[in-house]
């Protein structure tokens, strides 16, 4: 089928080429979009060149569906125009997200809720998808009624220029700036603009995201988001609350079988997953699990996953062949 990635130039565009090409979507005619500036370059694909066309110009080429990620504001004006022609909208960014009208998905967490009637499906958050897959089971069996999250994400999770300003840092060169403090040997607990009640953007996003998911408002989430010097992947500490008493052993396995999950926790041996484990890779790693022992009914858990693949172009990918799985494209 033809396929549109809009934004194909940035960092995560480029990665949605790579996670097409590796999961062998079957792409019979890529259309790499970006900007009027970018018009003509090529991209490459599967050993083939690509030229980059505008966003108007790739409506009229009549994709089945279009993986965007080229920002907000652009994907409020264009998502509707791609709709309006049958073309399906899968959208990275944040613009459609808490839409009431719009689904966001997780294709192994909520992918029923999927209907051929869905032209513009939302990608979440990137630090939200990771935690929800590793909620999802635990939720299920346990119920959840409280989560406590704190973020350390990665520079990529900025874009191209914070990158550069952590290289640029590391190497003793004045360059641009992503961040309004040095990132290099340093922690910046602010990802995206402060709200009125004190949280940021990000953390909210996490809070409200999580719960659309999982389809249930009555889960309490507080979240903390963290900017640190790395390039690979998002961690996140989460401790959660549940209605349930559950057996240590039986949580583990529960996330052991959940998709998307692969469980390394064995601390005696000092496995556990990093940013590292995570980076080039789709799925969701969980370790570092164990009861809190400061109350009842709840557990600590650290999970990982590379931003870029399964909280972006992976996961928005997924949702992609959930569609043409089930003959919603």
């Amino acid at each position: 089928m033809k396929v549109a990635v809009v934004g194909a130039t940035g960092l995560v565009g480029s990665e949605m080429l790579t996670v097409l090409a590796e999961r062998n979507f079957p792409v019979t005619e890529l259309i790499p979009v970006a900007s009027e500036r970018s018009k003509g370059k090529e991209v490459e694909f599967k050993g083939k060149k690509y030229k980059i066309v505008t966003p108007l110009e790739a409506i009229a080429l009549s994709p089945a569906v279009a993986l965007f990620s080229a920002g907000g504001d652009l994907s409020k004006e264009l998502a509707p125009l791609y709709a309006e022609a049958g073309i399906t909208v899968i959208d990275n960014s944040s613009a459609w997200r808490m839409d009431p009208t719009k689904k966001l998905v997780v294709p192994e967490v909520n992918g029923d809720v999927l209907t051929a009637e869905d032209k513009i499906i939302a990608n979440p958050n990137c630090s939200t998808t990771q935690m929800v897959v590793a909620l999802k089971p635990l939720h299920e069996k346990y119920k959840i009624k409280r989560v406590v999250v704190s973020t350390y994400q990665s520079v990529t999770g900025t874009g191209v220029k914070a990158v550069q300003q952590l290289n640029d840092e590391r190497a003793g060169i004045e360059g641009e700036k992503a961040y309004p403090y040095t990132i290099d040997l340093n922690v910046i607990p602010h990802i995206d603009v402060f709200q009125e009640n004190g949280y940021t953007k990000e953390e909210m996003k996490m809070i409200l995201e999580t719960n659309k998911i999982l389809g249930d408002d009555s889960i309490k989430v507080t979240a903390t988001t963290v900017r640190i010097p790395v390039i690979g992947g998002h961690s996140e500490s989460v401790n959660i609350e549940f209605e349930n008493d559950f057996d240590l052993n039986e949580l583990r396995e529960a996330l052991r079988n959940q998709e998307g999950i692969i469980v390394i926790d064995n601390p005696a041996n000092l496995e556990y997953p990093m940013p590292r484990d995570a980076h080039g890779k789709d799925d969701v790693f969980v370790g570092r699990i164990r009861r809190d022992e400061s109350q009842p009914k709840t557990v600590n858990m650290w999970i990982v996953a590379d931003n870029l693949r399964k909280g972006a172009a992976t996961n928005t990918v997924q949702i992609a062949e959930y569609l043409l799985k089930n003959s919603l494209i």
